[in-house]
């Protein structure tokens, strides 16, 4: 029996406002999105010792964000997963295992600030430049509007702090859409 696969999730922000995500692989090869974010984070691991490249790791952090896994719990448990295999270019049965959760956690607590500005960078170019394209570089007035949503944490979660406006521990991720010229958002 053929499930329907959910290709993407759309979320209310305020009564006027959604936000639409999408996720789709071939869209990630053309754009080499997780290829050129995985450039951007350098590997002082041991060569000899790695087991899953940086870019399989961010692939696999991405997709488990992706089906809800915040903290990344279930990665254990994903290891065999033919489902989440090929999001990260594996075959699903045959193919590797996944990475488990102190993989995951230490790639994730490996990050440096210099390396998240780089990722900041590069995403920048990946989103405007087909924009920029696409308008034949006649683009007068980019608007940027940076919105933050809580995300509350339960219990001592690392890097969760209080929030008073939203009365709770949070994280505060921050959301950016762009708008050129006076088109719709």
């Amino acid at each position: 029996m053929a499930t329907a696969c959910i290709t993407q999730l759309t979320f209310k922000c305020s009564p006027k406002t959604t936000t639409e995500a999408r996720f789709d692989r071939a869209r990630d090869a053309r754009l080499q999105l997780t290829d050129r974010l995985a450039a951007c984070l350098p590997d002082r691991r041991n060569p000899d010792k790695v087991r899953h490249a940086v870019r399989d790791l961010l692939r696999q952090r991405i997709v488990g964000l992706a089906c809800g896994d915040e903290e990344g719990h279930d990665a254990a448990r994903l290891v065999d997963d033919p489902l989440h295999k090929p999001a990260v270019g594996r075959d699903p049965v045959s193919g590797d295992t996944l990475a488990r959760g102190p993989p995951l956690s230490r790639f994730e607590t490996a990050v440096s600030p210099r390396a998240v500005y780089g990722r900041g960078w590069m995403l920048a170019s990946t989103v405007i430049a087909p924009h920029r394209h696409r308008l034949k570089g006649r683009a007068p007035r980019l608007t940027i509007d940076l919105d933050p949503t809580d995300d509350p944490t339960h219990g001592q979660q690392e890097l969760a702090f209080f929030n008073g406006h939203y009365d709770t521990w949070c994280y505060l991720p921050l959301g950016a859409t762009l708008t050129f010229n006076d088109e719709a958002d």
